[in-house]
């Protein structure tokens, strides 16, 4: 335990703490740039360094570790004026315009520039060649905005195991992006936006569909609905200043209404109905492999994350059967929305404009794919992230903190707790779990308050196993069976897991992968800046919205058994596959 001096503070830490950590626990805090706490210190920038008496030189704290007796100043003059140095030459290179750059007073470089009292650029001359990438539906990339951090490249390759991203060139030349300075389109992206969700400035962004929601919603001949994935509600209050967590789901649906939504839905309905195909999908496979003697693929996949489908098609495709054929509840929503609900209101489905409000920038990604149209038109039409939806509240003029709360409406509005619990990592596995064992056995799930605590929490690989005993006669062959579940979020986590099972060292039957860390709460699409305590601080609020509902499994909403009785039939229907269901096909990995 190294005793040491920070700012003339008394500290002392663990052998191996880096300054910069030190420094936080002292109460201390030094401007950083490229830092990530738990993800990358390089010391790259240099914005961190601070003067260690009897060093030749100033270092930087993100990559220093603590000595004994170390005596360390974070704001003598000569670090404060190497630190204003460092972001001056950055905001010479840097595109100014600030005014209309969408990170506008949430950009990391404007707040230390403010902080470091940085009042003119001081340096002029050339600028780097801009290069403007919108070659993906779902992120655009601009290299004039970009500082070298390279946050998006560690995320895109430690953190999501999808090498897209790498430095090209060097010196003044060097750009951040592709191979060859390529567009993301022409190289395995995944579209998950957690580039964007670590870059501290305007260089990775979500492509803004703004305009065109307020475009549908301003057309007389349309009829504009609008549904909201479960980790918004945990989510969309910071985009007003409010803590991470709060939840604001009445504040939302009379904010939605008051931007002019003709019908303000719940993706967490669609979510009770992926479980009901989904659940119903996995044991059709256990009956077939263990009754009927088929070569069935086993352990199932859950797709509801588009971000994974796609690194699947790209890494994994000879485990593509192994992929629930269940579209997610994004798109099943857009499907039903499109059918169902436009017979009930006597519309045509090209009539309606389905807006989708979502934690994710993959789901851009996803509602274009050439397979999401089974409605005869396109299922869902534009996709907002919470922080577009919190930017075009804004727009509107409307006091979200001081809105007073609504419902959403029915029948695409009414959904269960084990549909808001999607939001998180476990979530799906939780949900379908809570409807199959009690399908399979006629009872509850034996846990306590329904959750099944292997399966929660950040742990990057979880799983659990489940012993069905007692069951009804119509799965009496599971009787005695031990169901083996496992769980991943980040595409680096999902990475292991499949090797594991591959490799034949675990054996599963059915997983759960979320594309981004924490599951959808944690989404390349929501408000930043995203850390494991604000991961935390929004799985809680999910975990409350679902045990403060009545209705905590999806198979007793009524408005889902209404749904089956009047239009579906039946889970795994005719008319479900053709509505619900989907295929996906392999990618080349370049």
């Amino acid at each position: 335990m190294p005793k040491l001096t920070i700012d003339g503070i008394p500290v002392e830490v663990p052998d191996g703490t880096t300054i910069i950590q030190a420094a936080k626990q002292a109460g201390v805090k030094i401007p950083t740039l490229c830092y990530l706490e738990e993800v990358q210190a390089i010391g790259a920038c240099r914005v961190c360094v601070v003067e260690v008496e009897g060093a030749r030189t100033l270092v930087a704290s993100c990559v220093a570790p603590v000595a004994e007796g170390m005596k360390i100043h974070t704001h003598s003059k000569r670090a404060r004026e190497a630190r204003k140095t460092v972001v001056e030459l950055l905001l010479s290179d840097h595109d100014g315009d600030c005014q209309i750059c969408v990170r506008n007073e949430d950009c990391e470089l404007q707040d230390l520039a403010r902080t470091l009292g940085i009042k003119e650029v001081r340096y002029q001359g050339e600028k780097s060649k801009r290069i403007v990438d919108e070659s993906t539906p779902a992120v655009v990339r601009d290299t004039s905005k970009c500082v070298l951090c390279r946050r998006c490249i560690t995320v895109c390759n430690e953190v999501q195991g999808v090498g897209g991203l790498f430095p090209q060139n060097r010196g003044f030349e060097t750009v951040i992006g592709p191979a060859f300075c390529s567009d993301l389109d022409d190289v395995v992206c995944v579209q998950c936006g957690q580039c964007g969700a670590v870059c501290p400035v305007g260089a990775i962004v979500e492509r803004d569909q703004i305009s065109d929601v307020f475009s549908a919603l301003d057309d007389p001949t349309k009829t504009v609905v609008v549904q909201t994935a479960p980790a918004i509600r945990a989510a969309l209050g910071e985009c007003f200043g409010l803590p991470p967590g709060t939840l604001v789901t009445g504040k939302m649906v009379t904010a939605l209404r008051r931007l002019g939504f003709h019908a303000v839905f719940d993706t967490n309905f669609a979510a009770d109905l992926c479980i009901m195909e989904e659940g119903t999908e996995l044991l059709t496979r256990l009956k077939k492999k263990l009754v009927d003697g088929e070569d069935i693929a086993l352990p199932m996949f859950t797709s509801c994350s588009p971000g994974w489908i796609k690194f699947l098609e790209h890494f994994y495709p000879d485990m593509i059967p192994n992929v629930s054929t269940c579209k997610s509840p994004q798109q099943m929503f857009g499907a039903i929305a499109k059918t169902y609900y436009a017979k009930k209101i006597g519309k045509k489905p090209e009539d309606i404009v389905v807006v989708s409000i979502m934690p994710c920038t993959a789901k851009k990604y996803e509602h274009q794919r050439p397979e999401m149209n089974s409605s005869g038109v396109r299922d869902v039409d534009y996709v907002l992230t919470t922080r577009e939806l919190g930017r075009m509240i804004k727009q509107a003029g409307i006091d979200f903190v001081n809105l007073p709360d609504d419902k959403q409406d029915s029948p695409l509005g009414l959904s269960t707790g084990a549909a808001d619990i999607f939001a998180n990592t476990g979530g799906v596995m939780e949900a379908a779990i809570r409807t199959v064992y009690e399908i399979v056995t006629g009872r509850e799930l034996p846990f306590d308050g329904l959750h099944v605590t292997p399966i929660e929490g950040l742990e990057g690989i979880k799983e659990a196993s489940l012993k069905l005993e007692q069951c009804v006669p119509e799965w009496a062959f599971l009787e005695g069976a031990t169901v083996n579940i496992a769980v991943a979020h980040g595409l680096g986590n999902a990475r292991a897991l499949i090797e594991r099972v591959r490799s034949g060292e675990k054996t599963y039957h059915f997983i759960e992968i979320m594309t981004c860390p924490g599951g959808c709460i944690g989404g390349g699409g929501q408000p930043r800046f995203t850390d494991n305590s604000v991961r935390l601080a929004r799985i809680q609020a999910i975990y409350k919205e679902d045990e403060g509902k009545q209705l905590r499994k999806s198979h007793v909403n009524p408005d889902i058994q209404k749904l089956y009785e009047e239009f579906l039939g039946h889970p795994n229907s005719e008319v479900s596959h053709h509505l619900l269901h989907t295929h996906y096909h392999a990618r080349t990995k370049v």
